[in-house]
C-alpha cells in the first residue's frame, strides 16, 4: 500500500556511505528529509545532490537531517561522489543509501512500474520529529527538485506545527500566516499578540509569530 501524508514513516536499517544506519537513530527527534535518484551517475541527480550539500546549513537551521537513496552499491555511490564534488564545487556531507536489493525503494513505494520497472522515481519525503510523513513530492527525471521550496514547505510545517497557523499562497519567511479557523476570535489577541487582519470570519491572518 503506497504511504499517505500522516503515515508512520517506516523504519529501516541501512549501509550508507557514512557506515551502517538505523533511519530513526540517524533523525533522532528532529525533522528529516528522504530523498530518492533512479541511479547513480545521472546528470540532473548530480546537480541536486550537490545542491543539497551546498544547502547543509540551511537545513540544519531548521534541525532537519537529510539522506538520500540510490539503487546502486556503495563503490558506485563513492565514485559518484567524487564526481558531484568535482563537478558541483561542493563535498557531499549527509549519507547515500546503497539500496540494490531495493528493499527501501519498495518501503517507500519508489517503484513505479508506469515510469520503470527497474529504477526509483524522484521521490522526496519531509518527516517530522513525531516519525510521521509531512509531504510527499515526485518528480519526473526531468525536472530538477527546487530545494528553496523544499526548504519554504519545512519551514511552513514547523510554523504549522508550533503556532497553529497555516501559510498561504506563495507565502515566504517574514510574511503574514493565516491563523488556524479551530482558534476563536475571542482567543486569538491572547495566542498571537502581534495583531492580527479579520479578511473574513474563515480568513484571519497575523504576522509571523516566530519573528
Amino acid at each position: 500500500m503506497a504511504l499517505r501524508l500522516g503515515d508512520v514513516a517506516p523504519n529501516f536499517v541501512a549501509e550508507t556511505t557514512e557506515g551502517t544506519i538505523d533511519f530513526y537513530e540517524y533523525l533522532g527527534n528532529g525533522w528529516g528529509v528522504l530523498f530518492s535518484h533512479p541511479a547513480d551517475y545521472t546528470p540532473v541527480c548530480t546537480t541536486e545532490l550537490g545542491t543539497v550539500a551546498k544547502l547543509k546549513q540551511e537545513f540544519e537551521k531548521r534541525n532537519t537531517k537529510v539522506i538520500a537513496l540510490s539503487v546502486d552499491g556503495l563503490p558506485d555511490h563513492e565514485s559518484w561522489i567524487n564526481d558531484i564534488n568535482e563537478t558541483q564545487n561542493t563535498t557531499v556531507n549527509f549519507p547515500l543509501i546503497a539500496d540494490k536489493d531495493r528493499k527501501i525503494s519498495f518501503l517507500y513505494d519508489m517503484i513505479h512500474p508506469n515510469a520503470n520497472e527497474n529504477f526509483t522515481v524522484r521521490s522526496v519525503f519531509v518527516i517530522g520529529p513525531d516519525k510521521k510523513i509531512k509531504l510527499i513530492i515526485t518528480y519526473p527525471a526531468s525536472t530538477g527538485r527546487n530545494f528553496d521550496e523544499l526548504l519554504r514547505v519545512i519551514d511552513s510545517l514547523q510554523l504549522t506545527a508550533n503556532y497553529s497557523v497555516a501559510t498561504p499562497a506563495n507565502w515566504r519567511q517574514g510574511e503574514d500566516v493565516v491563523i488556524a479557523p479551530a482558534i476563536k476570535d475571542e482567543d486569538i489577541p491572547a495566542k498571537f499578540p502581534k495583531g492580527h487582519k479579520r479578511i473574513k470570519p474563515y480568513l484571519r491572518t497575523t504576522p509571523q509569530p516566530n519573528l
